[in-house]
């Protein structure tokens, strides 16, 4: 009798660990996913091909024989038990034109162990690395940033998925796979969301236009880096980002707005110091970090139009100092807006 309650009661707790773990991971994903509201449901069956060719991920790249699996699922419960290396997924969607004036989010969830992420052959998003600089992002959450004028408003939309994976299950793995938009969330004129050029370490060279003789890394922006790959890094990070701005700015103050950082930064607009979080000492190095909770700060920096080069390429490069734990530029919104529109967005919160 003694045995059979034990067992009864190894049952009952095995079961509520198991229980407690599926609400714990639906709660993680929807925190992640935030207040965004799904417009398009992708899950399903997807193209799907072992091997890596770059022209897989173009629009017109004619994928009629691939073979077809479901997302989200490791492609090991799918036929391709063992297999450790790249595969690529591809599927289509197509927009009515209420939905080309949003603000759009392609959600993938958990992937194992490394993807880039393209819409219509454009990148959108990178998470991990890929040999022979591997680095796995298996736990982090994918959530991309569509750019509207990566987008097709008249006809289908291609995404096309890269994944490596080195070891146990791979693919796309969970989450509620689709395109996602805020409706509470406010337009920034220049949304630079997205893939960011990054480097370990600290030298003042990065601030240079020409950064090919770096060995960069490509990380999402916002999120952690500890997610992408550099897990348990702390110290100084570089981030770089180039856009064109639209000659319609052009005489206008804009508002950079970087989200929160962890922990503290220097940020340049164009080679020009605009803004700075926390303590630096004459010699630019961090006095001290954390005092006032610095990751916690918004970034909010104002921009003089005569910093900014309508109609040409401009830069922004932020250095970060990571004392513990987690770092980077973590939390949105990025980008820039105009001071009148910035006003705006101050008025209704």
């Amino acid at each position: 009798m003694k045995i059979k309650n034990i067992v009864a009661s190894l049952f009952v707790l095995l079961f509520a660990l198991l229980t407690t773990g599926c609400f714990e991971k639906q709660n993680r994903e929807q925190k992640l996913v935030g207040t965004e509201r799904m417009l398009l449901d992708l899950s399903g069956r997807w193209k799907f091909s072992l091997g890596d060719d770059p022209d897989w991920k173009n629009a017109k790249f004619n994928d009629n024989d691939w073979e077809k699996i479901n997302v989200p699922s490791s492609w090991e419960n799918q036929g391709f038990h063992g297999y450790d290396g790249f595969a690529w997924y591809r599927t289509t969607f197509k927009l009515t034109p209420d939905l080309m004036n949003k603000q759009l989010y392609l959600v993938l969830g958990f992937v194992d162990d490394a993807d880039q992420t393209y819409i219509n052959g454009k990148l959108i998003g990178i998470t991990g690395g890929f040999p022979p600089s591997y680095r796995t992002a298996y736990n982090a959450f994918r959530k991309y940033y569509i750019p509207k004028e990566y987008l097709n408003p008249d006809g289908e939309n291609h995404i096309a998925v890269r994944v490596f994976d080195a070891e146990l299950e791979g693919g796309i793995m969970s989450g509620k796979t689709g395109i996602y938009t805020n409706e509470n969330s406010f337009e920034l004129d220049i949304n630079l969301s997205g893939v960011w050029d990054f480097r370990p370490g600290d030298d003042s060279l990065f601030l240079k236009n020409d950064v090919e003789s770096f060995h960069n890394f490509k990380l999402m922006v916002p999120a952690h880096w500890d997610i992408q790959g550099f897990q348990d890094y702390d110290g100084f990070g570089w981030y770089k980002k180039t856009f064109v701005l639209p000659e319609e700015y052009n005489g206008k103050n804009m508002i950079l707005m970087l989200g929160k950082i962890d922990d503290i930064d220097q940020t340049f607009v164009n080679g020009i110091l605009v803004g700075s979080t926390g303590l630096w000492n004459f010699a630019n190095i961090p006095n001290e970090f954390n005092k006032n909770d610095e990751y916690r700060i918004n970034r909010v920096y104002s921009i003089p139009a005569k910093i900014l080069k309508p109609g040409q390429i401009n830069t922004v490069v932020v250095r970060v100092y990571d004392g513990f734990l987690d770092g980077g530029i973590y939390d949105g919104p990025v980008g820039f807006i105009t001071q009148q529109n910035y006003q705006k967005y101050i008025n209704r919160e």
